[in-house]
């Protein structure tokens, strides 16, 4: 998994590659804006505190907060919603992720807060 971190004071990001299982468990089955604890992750991030942003799946597909599954599921979206993307004068039907991290989020965004 990628986790890619933010400080938005300053506008700095850091993408890190986590292959460690211990590590990982970390995220796994938390929700988006859920808050994780950095110390697990290394010396490194030690007192630092991180909020789960969002993140995608490795076909591409994002997170989308109040989805329960953690699956990926198809919805009806309208313009103006998140995750749309429009083609024609229609309403779209999309895949969002669930806003559950699992082993199928292949890069995960976070905060540094």
């Amino acid at each position: 998994m990628k986790l890619n971190i933010s400080y938005p004071v300053s506008g700095c990001q850091k993408l890190i590659e986590i292959d460690d299982e211990k590590k990982l468990r970390l995220f796994l089955d938390k929700r988006m804006s859920a808050e994780v604890e950095g110390d697990d992750l290394g010396d490194e991030f030690k007192g630092y505190v991180f909020k789960i942003s969002g993140g995608n799946d490795k076909q591409g597909f994002p997170m989308k907060e109040g989805i329960l599954s953690n699956q990926r599921v198809r919805l009806l979206l309208t313009k103006g919603s998140s995750c749309y993307r429009p083609r024609r004068r229609v309403s779209a039907s999309a895949s969002p992720s669930a806003a559950a991290l699992s082993a199928r989020i292949f890069r995960c965004s976070t905060w540094l807060l």
